[in-house]
């Protein structure tokens, strides 16, 4: 078994993953350039989208905001690699990867900002709102539901089922973990990862079973507690060392393009590192994000694109860099995989024990967010495949199988196998958005012209006849009172 893991991880590291790091930034600058900048020139109307409600004929209470959209979304996409990841990052590719995770993030919002508008404008209704995402742009917009298929099961298995279970094998770990540093005799008590994923597991059903709205509803509620809570540790580490960071940021940029660097072959490991750990946390061109995004009601698809495009900068520019200086901070020993361990000790020396439980308890809720943001992908590409509420029903206990299964298990070949289809899925979304991008830059040019006019932008098919099976957006009845933002 090790040694298959071995061959998948050399092929991940050798041969596939850097091919489609290629891919993923070459249609990143094609995106960037064809749409003039969009990722970095839209910034201001980003936030103006942010707080956005949705159209008129949408306010049955079925629908979700905006804001809620994000929050689904950035439950799965802040996660345990935002602590975990980086840290890997810096231990093998040195500071200068930070660099390049700041550089990707800022590319490969164009990706994100594509992807996301692409699944607004393709969005399907659904009993609780709305679905959509790349297998539903794949079957409307690309005519092609071979590959939607394709898709929607690759991001099943990879989200709805791997994924999952490391999540809430880190929640398990890290708990008994946790237990252990407080004194308890965690070796007496081997029922005590089982205990742990019982309870994950009840605590999951009771929001999974409730739909999207109460995913949404949580999602809403955690993650910004979550993410500030995080925050205001790492604040409090680098408020104690405000002397180094002028220091750790020359060394940063130093070893991203330092000559040293590239005469010791350490510069491609660090740009491999930093695109490649980035690319894991913002998920930005992978295809999951737009699962979330989709299910928003905004009056036009395109404030959800800049919605999401805010979220991969959240993710990559504020939650990872906080990890990176909480680190680097700290004088870290380079070159061993610490992972989430490196994050901790570099808490624990500054800040004492109690944040090192107080970390534990964040990192509960960034992997708890995460599966349900990954069961949510895994609901709406199941849909996709067949509406069975029978399916539907099936999958949600398939899901928390898996969930209790990785709290008790280890699953290093699992996690291997996910680099692969995780890649593999992002090639396909790429494959399908590339061709869509002209879609893209007709409804960005259409946003634009009526803010240019000082309108809230409204998006309906009529405005565009041409683009095939739009199901969502038609006109407003006469006389309707507009609830947009």
């Amino acid at each position: 078994m090790q040694a298959l893991t071995d061959a998948i991880g050399v092929f991940n590291n050798d041969l596939f993953w850097p091919l489609v790091i290629v891919v993923l930034v070459a249609a990143s600058l094609y995106f960037t350039v064809r749409l003039g900048l969009v990722q970095l020139r839209l910034l201001p109307e980003m936030f103006r989208s942010f707080g956005g409600s949705g159209r008129a004929d949408d306010g049955d209470g079925r629908s979700i905001s905006s804001f809620q959209a994000f929050a689904v979304s950035a439950a799965a996409r802040v996660g345990t690699g935002n602590v975990a990841g980086v840290a890997t990052a810096i231990s093998l590719g040195g500071p200068g990867a930070v660099v390049w995770m700041w550089l990707m993030a800022l590319l490969v919002g164009a990706a994100s900002f594509v992807e996301s508008t692409l699944a607004q404008l393709w969005k399907v209704p659904y009993k609780d709102g709305f679905r959509g995402g790349p297998a539903y742009y794949m079957q409307y917009g690309l005519g092609r539901r071979w590959l939607g298929v394709v898709f929607a099961i690759t991001i099943t298995v990879t989200f709805g089922f791997v994924f999952n279970a490391v999540q809430s094998n880190t929640i398990s770990t890290t708990l008994v973990g946790s237990a252990a540093q407080a004194g308890a005799d965690t070796g007496a008590m081997p029922w005590l990862p089982a205990a742990i994923g019982l309870g994950l597991v009840a605590l999951t059903a009771a929001v999974i079973f409730g739909g999207i709205r109460r995913i949404a509803n949580v999602a809403q509620l955690l993650v910004p507690f979550m993410a500030l809570a995080y925050l205001l540790l790492g604040i409090a580490v680098v408020l104690m060392n405000l002397e180094k960071i002028p220091g750790v940021v020359s060394l940063m940029f130093a070893h991203a393009f330092g000559l040293r660097e590239v005469a010791a072959a350490g510069l491609g490991t660090a740009i491999i590192q930093g695109v490649r750990r980035g690319m894991f946390s913002n998920e930005a061109g992978l295809g999951s994000a737009p699962n979330a995004g989709a299910t928003a009601s905004v009056s036009h698809p395109v404030k959800q694109g800049l919605v999401q495009t805010l979220g991969v900068y959240f993710d990559t520019l504020v939650v990872c860099s906080i990890t990176a200086f909480i680190i680097l901070v700290s004088n870290p020993v380079y070159g061993e995989d610490l992972g989430a361990t490196m994050t901790q000790d570099a808490l624990g020396a500054n800040l004492g024990g109690w944040a090192v439980h107080a970390l534990a308890v964040i990192i509960f809720l960034l992997a708890f967010t995460s599966v349900l943001g990954n069961y949510y992908y895994g609901e709406s590409n199941v849909g996709f495949l067949n509406p069975s509420e029978r399916l539907l029903t099936a999958y949600k206990w398939v899901f928390l199988v898996a969930t209790f299964l990785g709290s008790v298990g280890s699953i290093q070949l699992v996690w291997t196998l996910a680099d692969t289809t995780m890649g593999f899925m992002a090639l396909v979304n790429l494959a399908a958005i590339v061709p869509l991008a002209g879609v893209a830059l007709k409804l960005l040019k259409d946003y634009t012209a009526q803010r240019r006019q000082g309108l809230d932008p409204v998006f309906t098919a009529d405005r565009m006849p041409e683009l095939p099976h739009v199901r969502c957006w038609d006109p407003e009845p006469e006389g309707a009172e507009s609830t947009r933002a």
